[in-house]
């Protein structure tokens, strides 16, 4: 292996420092459960060990609480509170399904993520008990897609289901940091397109995918809950030092996942949802290009003119989303949910190659 970067290097050092003081004062850990998803071949389990004042407190109500379980404290909370964590580097970890068992440990950054082949789990939702040492047992959410289903979503999150602006700094920290929870404002319609595209393929998996902080993973799945969209796995990101640099390459990010996600599943005929306003078209584009047998549809959400100015809109995207032409593959732009939820009922429910390129009006 290569020479961790300096920054790692620097970084890691400061997490020990903090974990090793904490543990002195008494502080165990806590294992923070994600959604995972899988196939009858592999289960993907995560989550991340962080450490924690409190390690035997009660566990957070589960991933898949109805919105009459929620208490009205989340819509409060500000986004800054879930970014001042410390991982708990290397602690191991166990994961059991049934009388099995198996361990790993976290990576630098406490995440936990196993992927577990000859699984045994039927189709549909499951709890797998997580066990760490020093800390509570709790239970990980996998969703396992039904045999022989070909049909799934893949959706970016900023600005695509929920409105951030992202590309302007000041604007996105405001949004991430500052902004109480029950603030922020979901894109009108796309929680119905997803449910109704969903509604006919009850087996197929929903993935959501963004260039944002793992740490936020819980914050979204409670804005998921708020506003009706369909439950499934968040595929994040860290943010700050990489083995190879200062910064992580978000772009990266999504190709990476994008890659995975068909090696993975490959008989999934993914809807890639995204909008306009970073690099979505641009990585869709690729990944048609290079997966042409994995994408059904690409679905692109077309910022309004007010929002192009606000995040510092790209003006070289639609030159991006050209690229889809050169395929057989249908693109739907929309300025909302509702706009591209007309569109791919058009091109999901006709047995006719739609045409190419579909849009919406303003």
């Amino acid at each position: 292996m290569p020479r961790p970067h300096a920054a790692a290097i620097i970084e890691d050092a400061w997490h020990r420092q903090v974990a090793g003081a904490m543990r002195r004062r008494g502080w165990g850990t806590r294992v923070l459960t994600y959604t995972g998803y899988g196939s009858a071949e592999r289960v993907r389990v995560l989550g991340r060990v962080l450490m924690t004042r409190r390690p035997y407190a009660p566990a957070a109500a589960d991933a898949r609480a109805t919105w009459l379980e929620l208490r009205t404290a989340d819509s409060e909370r500000r986004g800054w509170r879930v970014f001042f964590t410390t991982p708990a580097a290397g602690e191991p970890v166990t994961v059991t399904i049934g009388e099995r068992e198996f361990r790993t440990r976290v990576d630098r950054s406490g995440l936990l993520d196993l992927t577990i082949t000859d699984h045994g789990l039927e189709p549909g939702w499951h709890d797998l008990s997580i066990s760490s040492p020093r800390a509570a047992d709790t239970t990980a959410a996998v969703f396992v897609g039904a045999p022989g289903e070909t049909f799934g979503i893949v959706s970016d999150i900023d600005d695509t289901i929920i409105t951030t602006t992202m590309p302007r700094p000041m604007i996105a920290a405001w949004n991430t940091f500052i902004k109480a929870e029950g603030t922020r404002r979901p894109v009108p319609g796309m929680a119905t397109m997803y449910r109704e595209l969903l509604r006919d393929h009850p087996g197929a998996p929903i993935v959501y995918v963004s260039t944002g902080a793992w740490n936020t993973v819980p914050l979204l799945t409670r804005f998921l809950r708020r506003n009706g969209y369909p439950l499934g796995p968040l595929l994040m990101t860290g943010w700050g030092p990489t083995n190879t640099g200062w910064f992580r390459s978000g772009q990266a990010h999504k190709e990476a996942c994008l890659e995975r996600l068909a090696r993975e599943l490959p008989e999934i005929d993914w809807i890639l949802v995204g909008d306009d306003g970073q690099h979505d078209p641009s990585i869709y584009a690729e990944f048609t290009e290079t997966h042409p047998d994995h994408v059904r549809a690409v679905c692109i959400r077309m910022l309004s003119p007010a929002e192009q100015i606000l995040s510092h809109f790209a003006f070289g995207a639609n030159e991006d989303i050209r690229r889809h032409h050169t395929r057989d593959i249908p693109l739907c732009k929309g300025s909302d949910g509702y706009a591209l939820l007309s569109l791919m009922r058009r091109v999901i429910g006709t047995t006719k190659p739609p045409d190419p390129v579909l849009r919406s009006s303003w």
